[in-house]
Formats: structure tokens, C-alpha cells, sequence
């Protein structure tokens, strides 16, 4: 047992002697590897250090290369440089101006690539020696331009070749040269114009048309000498700009210098010379923002292309004549030139002639002179009738009024589209004014109702048929030039300059009547009438239909007044039994069967509208007012009357069906049945016995006044004494009325006819609130509202206002 115990001890003893010798050997194997690596290491350093310098000594050749390159190419450039500019000068020396001037665009290309190297002594040197070599190019070239114009052109025949070449010298300058040459050559060329016509005998205004023939001669003429410049450079169309400038300066100087009016034929002569020389340098240059325009029958004028079209074409033109000229090579060069031309794109219209402007009053003056003196020839010539076989029922003298403006607005937009058309324009205005008063002056004079009492006219107007006949003839007439003028302004803003379209007005008030409701439809147009009479009349046809439509249905009123004397003349006290209708019943109608047809036939829907509403408007508040005109109605009187009121409601109802219009029927017989039932409440009332009449008049007359119901009892034959009570029980019943109770007053009753618009008798007190509101709305009339409708807004609301006043039915339903 021992044995095996000392044989394990010696085999671990070997076991660990075998370990360390191989931990042993491990430790130097990694030392050895470790070591390897280093030298790894060290040697990677040393070549890419190696590396590095290779790599630095290859830049610092391929440093040395380009700077040697660039210096070779730099030395052979200036070589070349010097060359050229000793060539150059030589060039420039012997006047070789078409090798100079490819030589020169050479000089220009190598000059560039040294513009690094500006501070250079040698290099400074040759720029200014290539700087004095252009000058002397450019002095030589104006020198041998100066004989240009001279004659020895056409003695000398290379001469004009070589100003040609000469033109692409300049073409290789600087375009300030370019410019200079032709200004310089302009200036030369206009000094014998300017020398011409600066002396006494051609300094004037009638020598115009030779200034234009001298400037197309000296084109004609010197047509083929000029083709030596470039068609690039336009000169042709600079030097006409120049002389229109210079030509338009002369001009105004002649025209300041005038020491009286210019003779308007040749100053009309002139203007249209110029204007026709204008009108050739556009169709000749195709420069200028406008184009022709022409006219139609009517007067309008349509507008031509759009100017930056126009503009664009005249480039791309001279693009491809330059492209022509200089070849493939400079194309892109030279269309830039083209493009940058001073001038491209001028505008020849007016140039001159608009020197002409201020001095066109002589001519306006003269057109309105000619259009009045035409205007009384018209108006003495008129008929007053409208020609056989006429379609329309205007005046012959309408249509040769719009005729005659037609013709001298062409006239006019044939010389000036400025100011002066303008100024005729308001001629035309003032013209159409004037024929306006000539149409108001043949109406028949006077006027009744509220018209007549607001504006101081008084008497009565008496019409024949044949005046009712030229009253229509007058409104249609009125219509038309209403219409047309608003043409008119319309076709002069189209062809007028722009800046003066927003003052061309006629300065009209459009009425629009079907937009009035029907129950202040009468009143408006008397208002509106009343109100134009005392302020600005911004329309003057519209007034003038107002005051005819007004006149005439006052001349078929003046023709009732007969008819109403002969009412209040019957004895209706004493009728002893009702029969027919009354004979004043069958004259109204026979009245009215006469003279309606020939008015529904010749007046529009509108207009013979206002005229039936302010008929009823005047005769059923006559009829109502003539009653109490009466001195007594007995029971067997008042049913008559009834029947009467009955049978003038029924011919009034007719009149829509007599006139063959019967569009507004419907209100119309509205406002008649309204009005008329007022009269039958009237006589109803005088019918009621005594014990009840205060009762059916406040039932069928709640609006009535205490005057009126005092003539009532008048009229039922009662005594003063028995009146008395009825009047105090009256007044009991009607004590929240504000109108002051009458006891024994009896009002006198108006014999005018504006009885019919006040309706009614009122009592002293009454009369003057009526009158009050008459004078505010005089008042109103004289300047108290800025415009006409507000001026009839504010005289409707004051009668609105005046809940006792004898207005208030017109105004509430």
C-alpha cells in the first residue's frame, strides 16, 4: 500500500513538472509573437512614411507641369497678343477696316484671358496701346463718314465699300461708338432740314406737307447709298424719330408764336399731313402701340392687335436681318443688339401731331358753331309730325340731330382721340341740351295742380287733338335721344385715350318707372319733375318726357272744366225723379272716346301707363272735391249723382280697353275703384237720414274732416240752428281726431285745379298745414337735398308725417 501511495506521488510530481514546462513554452511562443507583430508594425510605418514621400515628390512635379504649361500658353497668348496689336495698329494706320475689324474681336478674345494679370507692367502697357488703337479707328471712322452725305460718294467708288467695312469696325467696338455714329450721322443729315425750314418762308404752318416731302425724298433718294450700314442698326428709323422730334419742336414754335387764331383750314390741313406721315412710318417701321382703326356705320371702332404682339414681330424681323447680315457665326451676339436698339418699339402715332391739342379749340369751336346753326335749321324745318309710312313715331328731326353728331365724331376721331374729342364731346352734351329745350319750348304752356303750385305756374293748358297728337310725337321723340345718347357716350369712351373714358358721361338719372309701386307712380313723375325744374337737371330728355306726359294729361283736365261747371249747375235740389245719366256724364265720355285711342296708339306701355294713373289720380279726387261745389242734393238728387259717379267710374275703367293697352289694368282699376268709391260713400252719406248721418260718416268716410261733414249737412238743406247739435254730437264722437272742431265756419271752396291733388275743403287751419307742406318741398327744391330722388323721399315722408293733412291719402293705402 505504501508502494502505490509513493507511485501516485510520482506521477503527480511528473504532471506537474509537464505543466510548467509547457506554460513555460506558451509564454515564450506569445513573446515571440508579440515581437513578430512589432516588427510588423514598424516596418508598415516606415512604408507608408515612404509612401508619403513618393507622393509629395509626384505633386510637386505635376505643380511644376501646369505652371510650366500655363506659363508656355500664357507666353504663346502674349506673344499672340502682341502680334495682333502690332498688326492691328498697322491695320488701323492704312484704314483696313475689314481685316481690322476681325482682328479686333481677336484682340478682344485674347485681352480677356489676361484679365488676372491687369497689374503687369507689359500687360498694363498693351491694354493701353490696344485702348489708343480703338480711338484711332473710331476717329478715322467718323472721318470718312463725315464725306458720306457730301457727293464724293458717288466720284469715289470704293468709297462706300469701304465705309462698310468701316460699319463692322464699329460693329466690334464698344456700342457706345455704334450710338455716337449714328447720332452723329443723323445730326448731319437734319442740318439742312433744320436750315431749310427755319427761315421766314417756309417757317410756317401751311408749309407743313413740304416738311414731310423732304424726309421721303432724302429716304428715296438715298436708299442704295445707305445700305452700307447694317440693317441691325436701323439708322433709317433713327434718323425719322429725330426728325419728328425736331419737327414737332419747330411746330410748337410756330404755333406759340401766332399772334391770332389759326386759320382753322389750314391748321385742320396740317394736322391731317401729319397725321398721315405718322401713319406711313408705322406701316414703313411697324413701330408704335396703336393700330389703324376703322370705323363702322355707327360710329364704333374695333381695336386692333395687342402692342406687345406688335413689338415682338418687329424683333423677331430685325432678328432675322441681322442673322442675314453678320452670319451664323454673330447670330446671337447681333439679335442681342437688335433687342437692346435705343427706340425698338417706338410709337409714331402723335409723335407730331400731338403738338396740334392745344390749339384744336378753334376747330371745336367751329363744330359747335356749325352744329347750333344746323340745330335752328332743324327745328325750322320740323313739322312737328312724323313721316308717312313712319314705323316709328319720333321726329323727323331726332334722327338728323344723332346724324349730324355722328358725322362730326368721325370727323374728329379722324384727327384726335386726346383732349380735343373730349372737348367736343361735351359739345355734343350742350347740343343735345339744346335740342332737349327746343322740344320742351313747343310744349303748351301752363300747368295746374301740384306742380303748378310748387313751381309758380299757373293758368290752364288748353290742347288741341293736334297738340296732344305733337305732345306724343315730342315724348317718343324724347325717349330715343334718351336712348341714343347713352350710346353715344358709350361709342366715344371706346375709340377716347384711356385716361379720359371715366369722365365721358351724359350725366343721365336713369328713372326706372316699373320699379315705382302704383300708389306713388302719379306723384313721383310730378315730383320728380318739380324737383329737375329747381336743381341741376341731370337729364335732360327724361325731364322733357315728365314735363310732356304732365302737360298732356293737364290738357285733358282743362277739358273737364266744363264738365264740371255743368255738374254744379244741375238743379239737384229739385230733381223729382232719377233717370239716365247725366249729359256733363256723356261729354266726359265723349271726351275721353276721342282722345284716347289716338294717345294709347302713339304712346309706349310705360309711358301711357303714368298718363292713365295721374288721369284718375286728377279726375276722382275732382269728382269727390266738385260735390261739395253743389249748392243742394235732395234724396231723389243724390241717388242721380250716385248713378252719374257709377257711370264715369265705368268709362274710366274702360279708358285701358279704349287705348288697346291693357298691361296695367289691374292696378289701374284698383286706384280708380278706390278713388271713386270715395264719391259714393260721399253721396251715401248725404242719402243716410238725419238722425244718422254723423254715424254713416264716420263709418263710410273715417278719414273725413269735420269741414267736410259741416258741407255735408249744407247740402242736405239743413238750417245753421238744427246743424249745431249734430255738429256738437260730432265732435263728441270724433274726439280722438287731432283735427280742430268747426261749429258754424263755413270754408270757402277752392275753383282751381289743384283742388283735385289736395282733395278735399279743409278749414283755414287745414289749408295752411297744406301749405306748409308745399313750401318745404319748394324749400327741398331749392337745394335743402343733394339729389332728386332724396328730395322726393323727403317731401313724401313730410306729407306722410301730417296726419291731419289733405296729402295723407296719397301716401296711405
Amino acid at each position: 500500500m505504501n508502494c502505490e501511495m509513493l507511485k501516485c506521488c510520482n506521477l503527480q510530481s511528473n504532471s506537474g513538472t509537464k505543466a510548467r514546462e509547457d506554460l513555460a513554452a506558451a509564454t515564450s511562443a506569445v513573446q515571440e509573437l508579440m515581437y513578430k507583430i512589432r516588427e510588423i508594425k514598424t516596418k508598415a510605418e516606415q512604408s507608408e512614411t515612404m509612401v508619403q514621400e513618393i507622393c509629395r515628390d509626384i505633386k510637386k512635379l505635376d505643380f511644376a507641369k501646369k505652371h510650366i504649361t500655363t506659363t508656355i500658353t500664357a507666353l504663346h497668348r502674349l506673344t499672340m497678343l502682341v502680334s495682333a496689336v502690332e498688326q492691328l495698329q498697322v491695320m488701323a494706320s492704312k484704314r483696313q477696316y475689314k481685316e481690322a475689324a476681325a482682328q479686333l474681336e481677336a484682340v478682344n478674345q485674347l485681352c480677356s484671358h489676361f484679365e488676372a494679370y491687369r497689374d503687369i507692367p507689359k500687360i498694363t502697357e498693351l491694354r493701353e496701346k490696344f485702348k489708343s488703337i480703338k480711338q484711332i479707328l473710331k476717329s478715322h471712322v467718323f472721318s470718312d463718314f463725315s464725306s458720306l452725305g457730301s457727293g464724293k460718294e458717288t466720284e469715289e467708288n470704293n468709297l462706300l465699300q469701304q465705309l462698310s467695312d468701316a460699319c463692322l469696325v464699329v460693329d466690334a467696338l464698344e456700342p457706345s461708338v455704334r450710338e455716337d455714329l449714328v447720332k452723329n450721322f443723323c445730326n448731319r443729315e437734319l442740318t439742312s432740314y433744320q436750315q431749310i425750314f427755319e427761315g421766314a418762308e417756309l417757317a410756317k404752318l401751311d408749309k407743313t406737307e413740304r416738311r414731310y416731302a423732304w424726309i421721303k425724298r432724302r429716304l428715296r433718294t438715298n436708299e442704295e447709298i445707305w445700305k452700307i450700314f447694317p440693317t441691325s442698326w436701323h439708322v433709317p428709323y433713327l434718323l425719322c424719330i429725330q426728325f419728328c422730334k425736331l419737327t414737332r419742336t419747330q411746330l410748337v414754335e410756330i404755333l406759340n408764336n401766332l399772334k391770332e387764331k389759326p386759320d382753322v383750314g389750314i391748321l385742320l390741313l396740317a394736322l391731317q399731313r401729319t397725321l398721315e406721315f405718322e401713319e406711313e412710318l408705322v406701316e414703313k417701321f411697324g413701330g408704335g402701340s396703336q393700330n389703324r382703326e376703322t370705323e363702322n356705320d355707327t360710329g364704333e371702332l374695333h381695336e386692333g392687335e395687342n402692342t406687345n404682339q406688335i413689338i415682338s414681330d418687329i424683333r423677331k424681323k430685325y432678328e432675322k436681318k441681322l442673322a442675314a447680315h453678320h452670319g451664323s457665326g454673330n447670330e446671337e451676339q447681333d439679335q442681342q443688339r437688335g433687342l437692346t436698339l435705343p427706340g425698338a418699339g417706338f410709337n409714331f402715332h402723335g409723335i407730331i401731331s400731338s403738338c396740334f391739342e392745344p390749339h384744336l379749340t378753334v376747330y371745336v369751336e367751329l363744330e359747335e358753331k356749325t352744329l347750333m346753326e344746323n340745330l335752328e335749321k332743324l327745328i325750322q324745318e320740323e313739322t312737328w309730325e312724323t313721316e308717312e309710312g313712319s314705323q316709328t313715331n319720333i321726329l323727323r328731326s331726332s334722327a338728323e340731330v344723332f346724324s349730324i353728331i355722328r358725322r362730326s365724331l368721325k370727323r374728329c376721331s379722324a384727327l384726335t382721340k386726346s383732349q380735343t374729342l373730349f372737348n367736343l364731346f361735351k359739345v355734343f352734351q350742350r347740343f343735345l341740351k339744346a335740342y332737349a329745350t327746343k322740344l320742351f319750348m313747343r310744349l303748351p304752356k301752363g300747368g295746374t295742380g301740384i306742380v303748378a303750385a310748387a313751381t309758380g305756374m299757373d293758368g290752364q293748358i288748353k290742347t288741341s287733338d293736334k297738340d296732344e297728337r305733337v305732345i306724343c310725337y315730342i315724348v317718343s321723340t324724347a325717349e330715343y335721344c334718351h336712348k341714343t345718347s347713352g350710346e353715344l357716350a358709350e361709342n366715344v369712351s371706346k375709340i377716347i385715350e384711356p385716361q379720359f373714358v371715366s369722365m365721358i358721361d351724359m350725366s343721365e338719372v336713369q328713372v326706372k318707372i316699373k320699379n315705382i309701386k302704383y300708389k306713388s307712380f302719379h306723384l313721383c313723375f310730378s315730383l320728380l319733375h318739380f324737383l329737375n325744374t329747381t336743381s341741376f337737371v341731370q337729364d335732360e330728355f327724361s325731364a322733357v318726357i315728365t314735363k310732356a306726359l304732365i302737360t298732356l294729361v293737364h290738357g285733358i283736365e282743362t277739358k273737364f272744366d266744363a264738365e264740371m261747371a255743368a255738374m254744379t249747375r244741375v238743379p239737384w235740389g229739385t230733381l223729382e225723379s232719377v233717370g239716365d245719366q247725366s249729359a256733363y256724364v256723356n261729354s266726359i265720355n265723349t271726351i275721353l272716346t276721342t282722345s284716347i285711342p289716338v294717345l294709347g296708339s302713339l304712346l309706349s306701355p310705360i309711358y301711357f301707363q303714368f298718363f292713365l294713373d295721374k288721369l284718375a289720380s286728377s279726375l276722382g279726387p275732382r269728382f269727390y272735391l266738385n260735390i261739395f261745389k253743389c249748392k243742394q242734393i235732395s234724396e231723389t238728387g243724390a241717388q242721380q249723382m250716385l248713378l252719374d259717379t257709377q257711370a264715369v267710374k265705368t268709362i274710366l275703367l274702360d279708358i285701358p280697353s279704349l287705348g288697346k293697352q291693357t298691361s296695367g289694368a289691374s292696378s289701374y282699376s284698383k286706384y280708380v275703384n278706390r278713388e271713386m268709391s270715395k264719391a259714393e260713400a260721399l253721396l251715401k252719406v248725404i242719402l243716410s237720414p238725419v238722425d244718422s248721418v254723423a254715424d254713416t260718416y264716420c263709418a263710410l268716410l273715417p278719414e273725413g274732416t269735420p269741414s267736410e261733414f259741416q258741407r255735408i249737412l249744407d247740402l242736405k238743406g239743413l238750417r245753421r240752428n238744427d246743424q249745431q247739435s249734430i255738429l256738437d254730437d260730432y265732435n263728441k264722437r270724433d274726439a280722438r281726431t287731432t283735427q280742430p272742431s268747426i261749429n258754424s265756419v263755413v270754408p270757402t271752396v277752392s275753383s282751381t285745379s289743384i283742388a283735385p291733388v289736395l282733395a278735399g275743403l279743409p278749414a283755414p287751419g287745414i289749408i295752411s298745414s297744406g301749405e306748409e307742406v308745399l313750401a318745404r318741398a319748394a324749400a327741398l327744391g331749392r337745394g335743402f337735398s343733394a339729389t332728386g330722388f332724396k328730395k322726393f323721399l323727403a317731401l313724401t315722408e313730410a306729407a306722410k308725417d301730417r296726419k291731419d293733412g289733405s296729402l295723407r291719402k296719397f301716401f296711405v293705402g
